[in-house]
């Protein structure tokens, strides 16, 4: 029904506002929404995964089957399937916290601190396994597990830098302060990416540059190993990031809740 407004000629009836039945279903319309929106998302982290679950057989075809044994290196070389696209991945981990600190310090929003702490923890999962597979592939190649090379150096202080970010993270009841030297650690190790990427051109470390020109390249045989390796190593990253940023929304949100809680005082025991 129209609302009734009373004026000194009268009552009559404005059909411009809004009936009490609208106002129902717009409140009722706005959780609706919300949940058509969650849904969508769910459903196409849903898909993003199967499409990774796809590329696990076709990858590892490519590689063992497919792709030529090195001559020198022999079987040990395809650790290289696996060590490149770890390393991206690990890239793409650091980069996205990093950024989407620097979007949180701007703004405030946690919305960002959830990618960023999401990311974060993607990217060490990488990071780990580059630094593992790593020393297995340099033992076969330099006879050791480690040097001091550049591009092996800059890789553990990345590590080391966002080691001491999800350390900081780890503690409970962070207050502005410590997101905000948090926030300012992860943009530190964004300012280390490119001395990885680029260390082994500028300072002629013993790191092999296969892909690149200088390095002389690939066989075509073992390109499609790489670009599938490629693919699902990003795409599950991807994945990884969405899902843990799902869960760390939802942890915040709960902590609002409590805290929301306790100032009405529902926590206290009675």
């Amino acid at each position: 029904m129209p609302f009734p407004i009373a004026t000194a000629a009268g009552t009559f009836y404005n059909s411009t506002m809004p009936s009490e039945s609208t106002l129902t279903g717009r409140m009722m319309d706005q959780p609706l929404a919300a949940a058509k929106q969650t849904s969508a998302r769910a459903f196409g982290l849903i898909g993003l995964l199967i499409v990774c679950a796809l590329l696990v057989p076709v990858a590892l075809y490519y590689i063992f089957a497919y792709a030529p044994v090195e001559e020198q290196m022999g079987v040990v070389q395809k650790i290289f399937y696996f060590h490149v696209p770890f390393a991206n991945a690990m890239y793409l981990g650091f980069g996205v916290c990093s950024i989407a600190s620097m979007v949180y310090l701007a703004k405030r929003d946690d919305r960002w601190d959830a990618v960023a702490i999401a990311a974060a923890e993607v990217g060490m999962l990488f990071c780990l396994t580059v630094l593992i597979t790593g020393p297995l592939w340099g033992r076969k190649a330099w006879g050791v597990y480690w040097t001091w090379d550049p591009r092996l150096t800059s890789t553990l202080l990345e590590a080391m830098v966002f080691f001491a970010y999800l350390v900081l993270r780890s503690f409970g009841s962070l207050g502005d302060v410590e997101k905000r030297f948090a926030a300012g650690l992860a943009v530190v190790g964004l300012l280390n990416i490119p001395v990885i990427k680029y260390s082994v051109q500028r300072w002629r470390g013993t790191h092999p540059t296969v892909i690149s020109g200088k390095g002389g390249g690939i066989h075509p045989d073992m390109r499609p190993a790489l670009l599938f390796g490629f693919l699902f190593v990003i795409l599950l990253s991807v994945a990884l990031i969405w899902m843990r940023a799902r869960a760390e929304r939802m942890r915040q949100r709960v902590v609002g809740l409590e805290l929301e809680a306790a100032e009405r005082g529902l926590l206290e025991d009675s």
